[in-house]
């Protein structure tokens, strides 16, 4: 390993369990409402293991604009006295603003459930992101972020299709097929750049500070 090389850290934080999510709705950036009393308290949680457990040592910590994840970034950022820097592109999987505020049920109705594990260049939600547009804007903001905080640790608070998509992209995986992330909200997934080009996952979905709290409502898919 090169002497000048920095061993960066990048930690994403699915957000706490949100309102939409309760209320059975495909809830995008037009129709997010924050999170829930429970996706509170997940968030509180966490904040909580995290200053008393000192394990992640932040030195940036962003959000997506999602209400759901500014809250969960807001709730946990004492943990490091650091700003929440505010990065839109970390959204989830946008539906478009047809699909935007359907509940799951309608949504079904009109245009029955998406193929998540088909061609990422097709239609998942009409008029909204193939998942190929999205997992390109994932990647492309993560990349040059990744170059400025080179050697830090970079906390994202963001959702469950980032973290898939983050996932693909740091270990050189397909967009689709091959395996199913289900990420519980406030769970930590650890990456490490352990060398030039390489990077390692370290944890996956720890969420052991929810321990005791009731279960999170289900949801249409890991990318709503």
């Amino acid at each position: 390993m090169s002497d000048a090389f920095q061993q960066t850290r990048v930690v994403l934080i699915r957000h706490g369990e949100s309102q939409v999510t309760v209320q059975r709705v495909i809830g995008g950036p037009r129709s997010c409402t924050g999170l829930s009393e429970l996706g509170v308290r997940q968030a509180e949680r966490l904040r909580d293991r995290l200053i008393r457990t000192g394990e992640i040592e932040a030195t940036a910590l962003y959000s997506s604009a999602y209400p759901r994840a500014r809250e969960t970034a807001d709730i946990i950022a004492p943990s490091w006295g650091l700003a929440v820097n505010i990065e839109s592109a970390f959204g989830e999987h946008d539906p478009g603003p047809d699909c935007d505020g359907l509940t799951f049920q309608e949504f079904i109705d009109r245009y029955g459930m998406p193929d998540w594990e088909g061609d990422p260049h097709g239609i998942t939600f009409p008029g909204g992101e193939t998942l190929a547009e999205f997992h390109h804007r994932v990647g492309a903001a993560l990349s040059p972020l990744v170059d400025r905080h080179r050697g830090g640790v970079i906390v994202i608070s963001c959702h469950g299709g980032v973290v898939d998509a983050v996932f693909r992209y740091l270990l050189g995986l397909p967009m689709t097929g091959g395996f199913e992330l289900h990420t519980v909200n406030t769970s930590l997934t650890e990456f490490v750049n352990s060398r030039p080009g390489r990077w390692r996952l370290a944890r996956y979905d720890d969420a052991a500070h929810l321990e005791g709290l009731p279960k999170e409502t289900p949801r249409m898919s890991d990318s709503i």
